[in-house]
């Protein structure tokens, strides 16, 4: 999940359009009549032989807290215990009945089922879906056709409504300081308008960047297309981001601190509404029992909030006939538009700089996809990136809006002086540095040498999105030490940053219809859009929240990869 223990991973979320439908379905079933509906059409296997509650050894609080809080570059400084806070949940998991539970898990996951909270299952195989075929359709004279349709193994992802599972969630929110929440949502408006400012220092993002390009070959080829948009003078006059800031709330210094900020493919912003939502229901109906109020847990509009962003930039471009574009991996469990490898064979440049991909003006390019070199296999990918950026569709982001979420960036900017570089306001600055982490190149002598010494303190980021490619514990200091040995560049590829130690609670985790109990830790994510033509600023807003919770064991913490399931957040 992000410094404290991976990055989450940002692949398989729900997509804007998908969201609006699912939203749709779910007004038009409310869940009071969810079991009732459900039972006089299926029959269901009793509750008991569905779910399993794994209870885990006693609760233990995490055995290595963080012992400093280096909050400038390249210096250690000694912390004081920050204001206190409500740091236990109102609710005690190990005095729930296991039928409450039961009663609990039934109901979310019939809940999830009607209301889009779903995913594709890529764990269906076709036998599996030849039996349901047969036993619900016997003689059927259809059997030869539909047994061409199965030729894959696997169709879940390829075709709509083919295996889908609920997507992985905490059974009930996470606790979390209300004081803290609204830091992060007021933090949300002025990291937008910085990393705007920031995109638009090409020279900041080329001088930052020149030593990273030399070591890794994906941030050389962003930076090649970003070059060569500034030889063509190309700008990007209507701006479109839709982003997230990750934080984690430190357990000795109660500090909110950021992990990382998200310009490209800022995940689940379908799904995390729908969390609270289902959470906000589940209390409704049981928060009697359980003591606890869902008016603790705070409204996350984010998917209509992305959407109308995307609206409103759609409106900016002014054509009607033209049309938004997502940029989605090969086989994607969204069920959306084109990959990069089919815009490079139906897409075209006009004279004028319109982008034309299958016959039909592109207006905005919304990249899903695109954020990792395996998204990239062969040229023909690369050809399709600088195509759109070549074009005056709104692209969201822009190579200056990707290059400027990236993790060696991120570093600079909390080198000394570097924001007032962007930023005017000095109580905006004061905010921002308030939650940064410890952050380091690997041309510190001073750091490398403590986190050789102290591995454990340390999280190695390369420059990568997507989760799962953080270095951690004995792998820091082998790495560091190979590093120095071989005496290459391949130390710019990557940064350190101060690992955070979040305060781990019992919680209650689904994942393929089974719950799990164990000891968690828990992300914020803070969505924000930011529109602006020209000089005008037309959004810059925070945009509602995901919440993701993890096993406090695992240094690893994606969602999809099967670590981490989304959450939504209990203010304390």
């Amino acid at each position: 999940m992000g410094a404290a223990h991976s990055s989450t991973s940002t692949s398989h979320s729900s997509t804007l359009t998908d969201s609006v439908y699912s939203n749709c379905i779910a007004a038009a079933f409310p869940f009071k009549s969810l079991s009732k509906s459900f039972n006089s059409h299926i029959k269901f296997i009793p509750t008991h032989q569905n779910f399993q509650i794994h209870l885990q050894k006693p609760i233990k609080t995490m055995s290595q807290p963080s012992q400093f809080v280096p909050l400038k570059c390249g210096k250690v400084e000694e912390f004081e215990t920050q204001e206190e806070f409500s740091a236990r949940p109102a609710l005690d998991f190990h005095g729930i009945d296991k039928k409450l539970v039961d009663k609990i898990v039934y109901d979310a996951l019939v809940w999830s089922s009607l209301h889009g909270l779903v995913v594709g299952d890529k764990s269906v195989q076709a036998s599996s879906l030849s039996f349901t075929f047969r036993r619900l359709f016997p003689g059927s004279k259809n059997w030869g056709g539909y047994q061409d349709l199965m030729s894959t193994d696997k169709r879940s992802g390829k075709v709509p409504g083919v295996g889908m599972v609920h997507a992985p969630f905490a059974l009930l929110p996470m606790p979390f300081p209300e004081s803290r929440w609204k830091q992060a949502c007021e933090l949300a408006p002025i990291f937008s308008e910085l990393f705007d400012r920031v995109s638009l220092d090409a020279k900041f993002l080329q001088d930052s960047l020149s030593r990273t390009k030399k070591a890794d070959n994906f941030t050389s080829r962003l930076l090649d297309i970003h070059s060569k948009m500034l030889e063509l003078n190309k700008k990007e006059e209507i701006r479109l981001g839709l982003h997230r800031s990750d934080y984690m709330l430190d357990e000795q210094t109660k500090l909110l601190l950021q992990i990382e900020m998200n310009t490209i493919s800022s995940s689940f912003a379908g799904l995390s509404c729908l969390v609270s939502e289902l959470h906000r229901t589940l209390l409704n109906h049981y928060g009697e029992q359980l003591g606890l109020e869902s008016k603790r847990i705070p409204g996350n509009a984010s998917v209509s909030q992305f959407a109308g962003a995307m609206a409103k930039a759609w409106m900016e471009y002014n054509n009607p006939r033209s049309v938004v574009m997502v940029v989605v991996q090969a086989e994607e469990r969204n069920i959306v538009r084109k990959t990069l490898a089919e815009i490079d064979g139906e897409g075209e440049l006009l004279a004028d700089g319109t982008l034309c991909v299958g016959g039909q003006e592109i207006a905005i390019v919304y990249f899903r996809a695109g954020y990792t070199p395996n998204d990239y296999p062969s040229e023909s990918e690369w050809r399709a990136r600088l195509l759109m950026e070549q074009s005056s569709a709104i692209k969201c982001p822009s190579i200056s809006y990707h290059l400027a979420g990236s993790k060696k960036i991120q570093q600079e900017l909390a080198k000394p002086n570097v924001l007032e570089r962007f930023l005017d306001n000095k109580e905006d600055i004061a905010k921002l540095r308030k939650c940064f982490a410890g952050l380091w190149s690997l041309d510190d002598s001073d750091v490398i040498g403590k986190a050789i010494e102290r591995p454990q303190l340390f999280v190695m980021k390369p420059q990568r999105e997507g989760g799962g490619n953080n270095i951690y514990g004995d792998g820091v200091k082998e790495t560091l030490i190979r590093l120095q040995k071989e005496g290459k560049e391949e130390d710019a590829a990557y940064i350190l940053m101060q690992r955070i130690f979040p305060t781990a609670f019992p919680t209650l985790l689904l994942r393929d219809g089974i719950c799990h109990k164990d000891n968690a830790i828990s992300e914020l994510g803070i969505f924000g859009a930011y529109l602006r033509n020209k000089d005008k600023v037309i959004i810059n807003e925070q945009c509602g929240y995901l919440m993701r919770t993890k096993i406090s064991s695992s240094d690893e913490g994606g969602v999809a990869a099967g670590f981490a399931v989304l959450d939504s957040l209990y203010l304390t």
